[in-house]
């Protein structure tokens, strides 16, 4: 008789698929169906409507502007932690998970206290005459905050089984410290870069409590899609909620589809060269 490789694989997954099932199928299976019970003109009116869609614009752009500051700030960060070695270096390492391990709403209080024109950086930031709480601007700094890890943590590992000999062999051929960069460090990081900056995204367009503190919450202009959805349901209107969230989740999903698509194209530019 052949045996499994994996023993207990049968039972393993199993289980696996009933996890998966409980936890993350029968809910979305549960939301889709929620909103599906609108009509299609119904639902239409629900996620078209001008303050859902101001909420669209304001979760977004801050998303976008909060993962592009992670990109360049979490991988110099990845590469400072991976590649030099200074005093207090496992301290800093030990603060990227600090989003992970401090509950939101605790980081949107303290963002919020910092932040207000009376607050540390705030008051320094109102003089020459920039507000960051209340406004957009606070919310793309609350998500900078909750997402910066998602890059980092997909980078770091990458960066350190990079094999120097490459760079080595790049440096005798005559190439730049920014050549060396561009054309043989960046191509090998770019799937890790790429599943990072997916990450960071999807947490930045999911995220609510470190949000809602520093917001102001106001419609219109600076109200976030998931506070939309908590006050339909605080409303109970139950189907709203159903079809605003559905959009986050079609968003996700197509997010999902475009980054596995291009971390496939990159890696096979990877082997061919």
């Amino acid at each position: 008789m052949r045996r499994n490789v994996l023993p207990g694989l049968r039972l393993s997954l199993g289980v696996t698929l009933l996890y998966v099932s409980l936890i993350v199928v029968l809910p979305l299976a549960a939301l889709v169906f929620k909103a599906a019970s609108l009509g299609l003109g119904d639902y239409w009116q629900i996620v078209s409507s001008p303050r859902a869609l101001a909420s669209y614009r304001v979760t977004v752009l801050a998303a976008l502007g909060a993962t592009l500051f992670n990109l360049v700030f979490g991988l110099a960060l990845a590469w400072v932690l991976v590649r030099y070695r200074f005093p207090g270096r496992r301290i800093v390492d030990a603060m990227v998970d600090l989003p992970f391990a401090l509950p939101t709403a605790v980081a949107g209080i303290a963002l919020t206290a910092l932040f207000t024109s009376n607050g540390v950086f705030g008051s320094i930031l109102s003089d020459v005459g920039i507000k960051v709480a209340y406004t957009p601007l606070g919310i793309m700094i609350a998500m900078c905050f909750t997402s910066l890890p998602f890059i980092v943590r997909t980078v770091q590992p990458v960066l350190e089984d990079l094999d120097p000999a490459l760079e080595e062999a790049a440096q005798s051929l005559g190439g730049s410290d920014g050549a060396i960069f561009r054309k043989v460090i960046l191509p090998l990081l770019t799937p890790a870069l790429l599943a990072g900056v997916s990450l960071s995204f999807a947490r930045s367009l999911g995220e609510f409590g470190a949000i809602i503190f520093i917001a102001g919450n106001q419609p219109m202009s600076t109200e976030i899609t998931a506070l939309l959805i908590f006050i339909r349901l605080e409303e109970y209107d139950y189907q709203a909620a159903a079809a605003i969230a559905s959009v986050l989740l079609l968003a996700a999903f197509l997010m999902l589809a475009v980054t596995n698509w291009l971390q496939a194209r990159a890696l096979r530019y990877t082997v061919r060269n």
